[in-house]
């Protein structure tokens, strides 16, 4: 009879072991559960954390690529405006020589009056400014009122036909005291000694005293620029003012000295 409540006991101690048995490996499964979700959570984010950073490093690329291409377009424009500002800084610096130049034959014009030294200053400007290969400085003739070739580079001068004013090319500008200049520069051997390729009045104010007839250019010479337009018309005048100078002071100088002779004459002959 006292067996039976040890037995009883020891059943209810075994149910109550296995509960606990039971209870440990729900705890132990539950905790297992709850790792691998942490787990999972940890994982997801990580995930999130890097594809955050991957979206702030994608948004810090494309500003570093805008900011990149911002520069290359500042790059660009700068670099043009430093070829313009090049360009330009040749354009004056070869005009200011030439100013320059022309300053210098102007002042060698105006430093004689012996009429061939001032002929041959003319020729020297002509080939080195202007850089013509073949050409005639031509004088209005006062008695036939011809324009007659007096000087001459690459030409003959004897050859150069005697232009009548207002005939032709020659003639013409002559008369109506405005340059003559062609639409391009086209360089050829054979010249036609009536049709210039550029013709250039010698003006005294608005009296032209003759021409100066350009026939070819220096093959290095590809075309006309606003200083070469420039250079004609300053050079027209200089030319023009030095030609004349000299030529009427050679002219008084021939008479002073045909009225000395006859003075002198009259002087041996008392």
């Amino acid at each position: 009879m006292k067996e039976k409540p040890i037995l009883r006991k020891a059943e209810e101690f075994l149910q109550l072991f296995k509960k606990g048995e039971e209870f440990t490996k729900g705890l132990l499964q539950e905790n297992e559960r709850l790792r691998y979700r942490v787990a999972e959570l940890e994982e997801a984010l990580s995930q999130s954390e890097n594809k955050t950073r991957l979206q702030h490093y994608e948004q810090h690329i494309k500003m570093l690529e805008e900011e990149i291409q911002s520069l290359k377009q500042r790059y660009r424009k700068v670099e043009e405006e430093n070829r313009d500002f090049a360009k330009k800084y040749i354009e004056v610096e070869e005009e200011n020589n030439n100013l320059a130049n022309l300053y210098v034959a102007s002042y060698q014009l105006h430093s004689t009056l012996d009429y061939e030294e001032v002929l041959r200053i003319v020729l020297e400007i002509i080939i080195n400014l202007i850089g013509a290969d073949r050409f005639a400085i031509m004088l209005i003739d006062e008695k036939s009122n011809d324009l007659t070739a007096v000087a001459a580079e690459g030409l003959d001068t004897g050859a150069l036909p005697k232009i009548k004013i207002g005939e032709g090319i020659i003639g013409r500008v002559a008369k109506e005291g405005e340059g003559y200049f062609p639409d391009e520069l086209v360089h050829t051997d054979n010249i036609d000694l009536q049709k210039p390729m550029v013709c250039i009045p010698l003006k005294i104010k608005e009296h032209v005293i003759g021409v100066i007839a350009i026939y070819s250019f220096l093959i290095q010479k590809k075309e006309f620029s606003n200083v070469d337009y420039e250079l004609f018309n300053l050079l027209a005048g200089h030319a023009a003012t030095a030609i004349f100078s000299s030529r009427l002071y050679t002219q008084s100088e021939r008479k002073l000295s045909t009225i000395q002779g006859f003075l002198e004459l009259l002087k041996d002959r008392k």
